[in-house]
Protein backbone atom coordinates (compact mmCIF):
# COMPACT_ATOMS: atom_id res chain seq x y z
CA UNK A 1 0.00 0.00 0.00
CA UNK A 2 0.79 3.65 -0.78
CA UNK A 3 0.30 6.79 1.30
CA UNK A 4 1.79 9.18 -1.23
CA UNK A 5 5.71 8.32 -1.46
CA UNK A 6 5.80 6.20 1.24
CA UNK A 7 5.24 2.58 0.50
CA UNK A 8 4.20 -0.20 3.31
CA UNK A 9 5.15 -3.54 2.48
CA UNK A 10 1.80 -4.67 5.12
CA UNK A 11 -1.40 -2.50 5.00
CA UNK A 12 -1.75 -2.23 8.67
CA UNK A 13 -1.45 0.92 10.46
CA UNK A 14 -1.08 1.50 14.47
CA UNK A 15 -3.73 3.49 15.35
CA UNK A 16 -2.40 6.48 17.53
CA UNK A 17 -3.63 6.25 21.24
CA UNK A 18 -3.60 8.35 23.86
CA UNK A 19 -1.41 7.34 26.87
CA UNK A 20 -0.54 4.10 24.52
CA UNK A 21 0.82 4.51 21.21
CA UNK A 22 4.44 6.27 22.76
CA UNK A 23 7.40 5.57 21.71
CA UNK A 24 8.19 2.45 24.35
CA UNK A 25 4.66 1.02 22.22
CA UNK A 26 5.67 1.78 18.94
CA UNK A 27 8.99 0.57 19.92
CA UNK A 28 8.01 -2.84 21.55
CA UNK A 29 5.61 -3.27 18.69
CA UNK A 30 8.17 -3.01 15.78
CA UNK A 31 10.98 -5.10 18.14
CA UNK A 32 8.13 -8.03 18.16
CA UNK A 33 7.67 -7.51 14.41
CA UNK A 34 10.91 -7.92 13.27
CA UNK A 35 11.69 -10.59 15.86
CA UNK A 36 9.39 -12.72 14.46
CA UNK A 37 9.04 -11.85 10.58
CA UNK A 38 12.64 -10.83 10.11
CA UNK A 39 11.30 -7.09 9.25
CA UNK A 40 9.31 -4.25 10.16
CA UNK A 41 5.90 -3.46 7.50
CA UNK A 42 3.58 -1.68 8.62
CA UNK A 43 2.67 2.20 9.78
CA UNK A 44 3.41 3.39 13.86
CA UNK A 45 1.67 6.64 14.24
CA UNK A 46 2.19 8.49 17.61
CA UNK A 47 -0.01 9.36 20.27
CA UNK A 48 -2.21 12.06 19.07
CA UNK A 49 -0.60 16.07 20.16
CA UNK A 50 -2.39 19.30 19.88
CA UNK A 51 -1.45 21.86 16.92
CA UNK A 52 -1.73 24.45 19.21
CA UNK A 53 0.59 22.82 21.85
CA UNK A 54 2.89 21.75 19.44
CA UNK A 55 3.10 24.72 17.53
CA UNK A 56 3.63 26.54 21.57
CA UNK A 57 6.12 24.18 22.09
CA UNK A 58 5.04 22.95 25.26
CA UNK A 59 7.36 20.54 26.92
CA UNK A 60 5.41 17.59 27.54
CA UNK A 61 3.98 17.93 24.08
CA UNK A 62 7.37 18.33 22.49
CA UNK A 63 8.22 14.81 24.60
CA UNK A 64 5.35 13.20 23.28
CA UNK A 65 7.10 13.20 19.83
CA UNK A 66 9.95 11.36 20.03
CA UNK A 67 11.11 8.91 18.19
CA UNK A 68 13.20 6.01 18.23
CA UNK A 69 16.86 6.70 15.95
CA UNK A 70 15.35 3.69 14.05
CA UNK A 71 11.70 4.58 13.36
CA UNK A 72 11.24 5.08 10.41
CA UNK A 73 8.67 6.27 8.70
CA UNK A 74 8.04 8.53 11.22
CA UNK A 75 4.29 9.05 12.26
CA UNK A 76 2.82 12.06 13.99
CA UNK A 77 -0.66 12.78 14.55
CA UNK A 78 -2.41 16.02 15.18
CA UNK A 79 -6.09 17.20 16.73
CA UNK A 80 -6.25 19.95 15.43
CA UNK A 81 -9.49 22.92 14.76
CA UNK A 82 -8.46 25.76 12.51
CA UNK A 83 -6.56 26.36 9.28
CA UNK A 84 -4.36 29.12 11.09
CA UNK A 85 -2.60 26.76 13.90
CA UNK A 86 -2.84 23.93 11.24
CA UNK A 87 -1.04 25.56 8.82
CA UNK A 88 1.65 26.58 11.39
CA UNK A 89 1.70 22.91 13.44
CA UNK A 90 2.43 21.23 10.16
CA UNK A 91 4.94 23.81 8.55
CA UNK A 92 7.09 23.40 11.46
CA UNK A 93 7.06 19.62 11.44
CA UNK A 94 8.17 20.04 7.75
CA UNK A 95 10.42 22.85 9.01
CA UNK A 96 12.06 20.76 11.68
CA UNK A 97 12.32 17.72 10.40
CA UNK A 98 9.90 16.62 12.78
CA UNK A 99 8.31 13.58 11.46
CA UNK A 100 7.67 11.70 7.79
CA UNK A 101 3.77 11.95 7.86
CA UNK A 102 0.94 13.48 9.13
CA UNK A 103 -2.06 12.12 10.27
CA UNK A 104 -4.98 14.30 11.31
CA UNK A 105 -7.79 13.49 14.14
CA UNK A 106 -11.14 13.92 13.48
CA UNK A 107 -12.63 10.62 15.47
CA UNK A 108 -12.35 11.67 18.66
CA UNK A 109 -15.46 10.94 20.56
CA UNK A 110 -14.70 12.36 24.38
CA UNK A 111 -17.27 14.37 25.34
CA UNK A 112 -14.54 16.95 26.74
CA UNK A 113 -13.49 17.07 22.85
CA UNK A 114 -16.94 16.82 21.18
CA UNK A 115 -18.66 19.92 23.49
CA UNK A 116 -16.21 22.87 21.96
CA UNK A 117 -17.15 21.30 17.97
CA UNK A 118 -13.14 19.32 17.94
CA UNK A 119 -13.11 15.58 17.26
CA UNK A 120 -15.84 13.81 15.73
CA UNK A 121 -17.85 16.55 15.79
CA UNK A 122 -15.77 18.92 13.62
CA UNK A 123 -16.51 17.28 9.87
CA UNK A 124 -20.07 18.13 10.34
CA UNK A 125 -19.05 21.37 9.47
CA UNK A 126 -17.90 20.34 5.92
CA UNK A 127 -16.09 23.94 4.83
CA UNK A 128 -14.22 24.52 7.70
CA UNK A 129 -13.37 20.60 8.08
CA UNK A 130 -11.95 21.33 3.97
CA UNK A 131 -10.12 24.07 5.20
CA UNK A 132 -7.93 22.15 7.63
CA UNK A 133 -7.15 19.81 5.56
CA UNK A 134 -6.07 22.05 3.38
CA UNK A 135 -3.90 23.73 5.16
CA UNK A 136 -1.46 20.88 6.45
CA UNK A 137 -1.39 19.77 3.14
CA UNK A 138 -0.14 23.25 2.02
CA UNK A 139 2.07 23.06 4.97
CA UNK A 140 4.05 20.04 3.36
CA UNK A 141 3.90 21.12 -0.29
CA UNK A 142 7.62 20.73 -1.75
CA UNK A 143 7.96 17.88 0.83
CA UNK A 144 7.74 14.11 0.95
CA UNK A 145 5.32 13.95 3.88
CA UNK A 146 1.46 13.11 2.77
CA UNK A 147 -1.18 14.09 5.25
CA UNK A 148 -3.84 11.46 6.15
CA UNK A 149 -7.53 11.90 7.93
CA UNK A 150 -8.71 9.45 9.97
CA UNK A 151 -12.96 10.16 11.08
CA UNK A 152 -16.05 8.44 11.92
CA UNK A 153 -18.91 7.61 10.03
CA UNK A 154 -20.77 10.77 11.81
CA UNK A 155 -22.12 12.27 15.55
CA UNK A 156 -24.57 9.89 15.51
CA UNK A 157 -27.24 7.51 13.23
CA UNK A 158 -28.52 11.01 12.53
CA UNK A 159 -26.13 12.61 10.95
CA UNK A 160 -23.49 10.89 8.53
CA UNK A 161 -20.48 12.55 7.64
CA UNK A 162 -17.95 9.74 6.30
CA UNK A 163 -18.66 10.53 2.64
CA UNK A 164 -18.64 14.02 2.51
CA UNK A 165 -15.55 13.97 4.64
CA UNK A 166 -13.97 11.38 2.61
CA UNK A 167 -14.57 13.34 -0.52
CA UNK A 168 -13.43 16.76 1.05
CA UNK A 169 -9.94 15.41 2.23
CA UNK A 170 -9.04 13.43 -1.20
CA UNK A 171 -10.11 17.26 -2.68
CA UNK A 172 -7.80 19.04 -0.66
CA UNK A 173 -4.81 16.28 -1.12
CA UNK A 174 -5.00 14.22 1.24
CA UNK A 175 -2.85 11.08 0.51
CA UNK A 176 -5.16 8.64 2.12
CA UNK A 177 -8.33 8.21 4.16
CA UNK A 178 -9.17 6.16 7.83
CA UNK A 179 -12.61 5.50 8.82
CA UNK A 180 -13.47 4.45 12.18
CA UNK A 181 -17.07 2.73 11.23
CA UNK A 182 -18.86 3.85 14.27
CA UNK A 183 -20.47 6.96 15.22
CA UNK A 184 -19.56 9.73 17.91
CA UNK A 185 -22.79 8.62 19.86
CA UNK A 186 -21.63 5.07 19.75
CA UNK A 187 -17.81 5.98 21.16
CA UNK A 188 -15.92 2.55 21.56
CA UNK A 189 -19.85 0.35 21.92
CA UNK A 190 -21.21 -2.09 19.81
CA UNK A 191 -20.31 -2.90 16.56
CA UNK A 192 -18.20 -1.27 14.40
CA UNK A 193 -20.34 -0.91 11.10
CA UNK A 194 -18.18 -2.22 8.11
CA UNK A 195 -20.80 -1.69 5.67
CA UNK A 196 -19.78 1.83 6.33
CA UNK A 197 -16.14 1.11 5.04
CA UNK A 198 -17.18 0.07 2.01
CA UNK A 199 -19.85 2.96 1.31
CA UNK A 200 -16.80 5.02 1.60
CA UNK A 201 -14.38 3.01 -0.54
CA UNK A 202 -17.09 2.93 -3.40
CA UNK A 203 -17.25 6.95 -3.01
CA UNK A 204 -13.78 7.76 -2.62
CA UNK A 205 -11.58 6.48 -5.53
CA UNK A 206 -8.47 8.79 -5.78
CA UNK A 207 -6.62 8.09 -2.55
CA UNK A 208 -6.38 4.49 -0.33
CA UNK A 209 -9.49 4.37 2.38
CA UNK A 210 -8.30 2.71 5.24
CA UNK A 211 -10.47 0.62 7.88
CA UNK A 212 -10.92 0.42 11.55
CA UNK A 213 -12.76 -1.09 14.16
CA UNK A 214 -13.08 -4.56 15.75
CA UNK A 215 -10.04 -5.81 14.61
CA UNK A 216 -8.54 -8.50 17.18
CA UNK A 217 -6.42 -10.44 15.36
CA UNK A 218 -4.84 -10.93 12.03
CA UNK A 219 -7.92 -12.88 10.45
CA UNK A 220 -10.17 -10.18 11.08
CA UNK A 221 -8.28 -7.88 9.21
CA UNK A 222 -8.44 -10.08 6.16
CA UNK A 223 -12.30 -10.52 6.22
CA UNK A 224 -12.71 -6.63 6.75
CA UNK A 225 -10.45 -6.10 3.31
CA UNK A 226 -12.28 -8.82 1.22
CA UNK A 227 -15.82 -7.41 3.12
CA UNK A 228 -15.12 -4.18 2.07
CA UNK A 229 -12.60 -3.58 -0.69
CA UNK A 230 -10.52 -1.48 1.91
CA UNK A 231 -6.82 -0.89 1.20
CA UNK A 232 -5.89 -1.11 4.02
CA UNK A 233 -6.33 -1.45 7.98
CA UNK A 234 -5.89 0.64 11.05
CA UNK A 235 -5.26 -1.29 14.63
CA UNK A 236 -6.72 0.11 17.60
CA UNK A 237 -7.61 -1.61 20.82
CA UNK A 238 -6.63 -4.86 19.07
CA UNK A 239 -3.33 -4.48 20.24
CA UNK A 240 -3.40 -3.86 23.32
CA UNK A 241 -1.52 -6.35 25.33
CA UNK A 242 -1.31 -8.08 22.29
CA UNK A 243 1.50 -6.01 20.34
CA UNK A 244 2.92 -9.19 18.66
CA UNK A 245 -0.24 -8.83 16.86
CA UNK A 246 1.63 -6.54 14.17
CA UNK A 247 4.05 -9.49 13.43
CA UNK A 248 0.75 -12.06 12.97
CA UNK A 249 -0.57 -9.12 10.11
CA UNK A 250 2.33 -9.30 8.72
CA UNK A 251 2.65 -12.82 7.96
CA UNK A 252 -0.76 -12.54 6.80
CA UNK A 253 -0.26 -10.22 4.38
CA UNK A 254 3.70 -10.97 3.53
CA UNK A 255 2.58 -14.90 2.44
CA UNK A 256 5.15 -15.98 5.66
CA UNK A 257 4.22 -18.88 8.06
CA UNK A 258 2.36 -16.94 11.11
CA UNK A 259 4.33 -16.39 14.35
CA UNK A 260 3.16 -19.20 17.23
CA UNK A 261 1.81 -17.14 20.06
CA UNK A 262 3.34 -16.51 23.26
CA UNK A 263 3.22 -18.51 26.31
CA UNK A 264 2.75 -16.83 29.36
CA UNK A 265 6.49 -16.58 30.57
CA UNK A 266 6.98 -15.01 26.68
CA UNK A 267 3.86 -12.60 27.61
CA UNK A 268 5.88 -11.89 30.78
CA UNK A 269 9.27 -11.19 29.19
CA UNK A 270 7.47 -8.76 27.16
CA UNK A 271 6.05 -6.66 29.94
CA UNK A 272 9.01 -6.64 31.33
CA UNK A 273 10.83 -5.37 28.23
CA UNK A 274 7.25 -2.85 27.90
CA UNK A 275 8.34 -1.32 31.75
CA UNK A 276 11.72 -1.36 30.25
CA UNK A 277 11.51 0.82 27.51
CA UNK A 278 8.61 3.10 29.73
CA UNK A 279 11.16 3.70 32.34
CA UNK A 280 13.35 4.97 30.05
CA UNK A 281 10.97 6.97 28.04
CA UNK A 282 9.40 8.81 31.55
CA UNK A 283 11.34 7.61 34.38
CA UNK A 284 10.74 4.45 36.76
CA UNK A 285 8.00 6.18 38.60
CA UNK A 286 5.57 6.91 35.60
CA UNK A 287 6.59 3.88 34.05
CA UNK A 288 5.22 1.68 36.55
CA UNK A 289 1.93 3.81 37.03
CA UNK A 290 1.71 3.95 32.44
CA UNK A 291 2.20 -0.18 32.84
CA UNK A 292 -0.42 -1.13 35.37
CA UNK A 293 -3.21 -0.86 32.79
CA UNK A 294 -0.83 -2.28 29.98
CA UNK A 295 -0.71 -5.22 32.61
CA UNK A 296 -4.15 -5.70 32.53
CA UNK A 297 -4.73 -6.29 28.76
CA UNK A 298 -1.54 -8.64 28.64
CA UNK A 299 -3.45 -10.93 31.17
CA UNK A 300 -6.81 -10.91 29.60
CA UNK A 301 -7.54 -14.65 29.14
CA UNK A 302 -4.46 -16.24 31.13
CA UNK A 303 -4.81 -18.03 34.16
CA UNK A 304 -3.02 -15.55 37.43
CA UNK A 305 -4.91 -15.57 40.31
CA UNK A 306 -6.72 -12.66 41.74
CA UNK A 307 -4.08 -11.98 44.03
CA UNK A 308 -1.52 -11.59 41.78
CA UNK A 309 -3.46 -9.45 39.74
CA UNK A 310 -4.21 -6.57 42.14
CA UNK A 311 -0.79 -7.15 43.04
CA UNK A 312 0.55 -6.20 39.68
CA UNK A 313 -2.22 -3.49 39.64
CA UNK A 314 -0.41 -2.19 42.54
CA UNK A 315 3.21 -2.14 41.36
CA UNK A 316 5.77 0.40 41.75
CA UNK A 317 8.97 -0.40 40.73
CA UNK A 318 10.99 -2.26 37.49
CA UNK A 319 12.30 -4.93 40.56
CA UNK A 320 8.83 -5.64 41.76
CA UNK A 321 7.31 -6.21 38.74
CA UNK A 322 9.64 -8.58 37.45
CA UNK A 323 9.40 -10.56 40.81
CA UNK A 324 5.60 -10.83 40.82
CA UNK A 325 6.08 -11.80 37.10
CA UNK A 326 8.28 -14.69 37.92
CA UNK A 327 4.90 -16.03 39.96
CA UNK A 328 3.21 -16.34 36.49
CA UNK A 329 3.50 -20.40 35.38
CA UNK A 330 5.48 -19.22 31.94
CA UNK A 331 4.24 -22.52 29.98
CA UNK A 332 0.74 -21.99 30.06
CA UNK A 333 -0.05 -21.73 26.58
CA UNK A 334 -1.76 -18.49 24.50
CA UNK A 335 -5.50 -19.51 25.67
CA UNK A 336 -7.47 -19.80 22.06
CA UNK A 337 -10.04 -17.59 23.55
CA UNK A 338 -7.93 -14.73 24.69
CA UNK A 339 -9.37 -12.34 22.12
CA UNK A 340 -12.20 -10.19 21.57
CA UNK A 341 -12.22 -6.30 22.87
CA UNK A 342 -10.11 -4.93 25.67
CA UNK A 343 -9.51 -1.00 26.78
CA UNK A 344 -12.28 1.39 26.15
CA UNK A 345 -15.84 -0.20 25.64
CA UNK A 346 -18.21 1.97 27.27
CA UNK A 347 -21.60 2.62 26.13
CA UNK A 348 -23.39 4.92 23.48
CA UNK A 349 -24.69 8.30 24.94
CA UNK A 350 -25.81 10.86 23.49
CA UNK A 351 -22.98 13.56 21.92
CA UNK A 352 -21.90 16.73 23.67
CA UNK A 353 -22.11 19.36 21.15
CA UNK A 354 -21.52 23.36 21.14
CA UNK A 355 -24.99 24.95 21.16
CA UNK A 356 -26.56 25.70 17.63
CA UNK A 357 -23.17 23.37 16.03
CA UNK A 358 -26.23 21.52 13.97
CA UNK A 359 -27.63 24.58 12.34
CA UNK A 360 -25.41 25.51 9.97
CA UNK A 361 -22.58 22.92 8.03
CA UNK A 362 -21.48 25.77 6.35
CA UNK A 363 -20.34 27.82 9.16
CA UNK A 364 -16.52 27.90 9.34
CA UNK A 365 -16.34 29.88 12.58
CA UNK A 366 -13.61 28.11 14.78
CA UNK A 367 -15.18 26.42 17.98
CA UNK A 368 -13.99 29.07 20.60
CA UNK A 369 -11.55 27.32 23.31
CA UNK A 370 -11.67 23.87 20.74
CA UNK A 371 -7.79 24.03 20.91
CA UNK A 372 -7.39 24.44 24.81
CA UNK A 373 -7.15 20.93 24.62
CA UNK A 374 -4.37 18.67 26.50
CA UNK A 375 -2.50 16.93 24.03
CA UNK A 376 -3.51 13.06 24.10
CA UNK A 377 -7.13 14.22 24.97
Amino acid sequence: MRIGPMALASPVVLAPMAGVTNIAFRTLCRELEEARTGTTSGLYVCEMVTARALVERHASTLHMTAFAPDESPRSLQLYTVDPATTYAAAKMIADENMADHIDMNFGCPVPKVTKRGGGAALPYKRKLFGQIVGAAVRATEGTDIPVTVKFRIGIDDTHHTHLDAGRIAAEEGAAAVALHARTAAQRYSGTADWEQIAALKAHVTSVPVLGNGDIFDADDALTMMAATGCDGVVIGRGCLGRPWLFAELSAKFTGRPLPVPPTLGEVADIIRRHGELLTDHSGEDKAMRDIRKHIAWYLHGFPAGSDLRRALALVKTRAELSELLDRLDPDVPFPPAATGPRGRQGSAASVSLPDGWLADPDDCTVPAGADVMHSGG
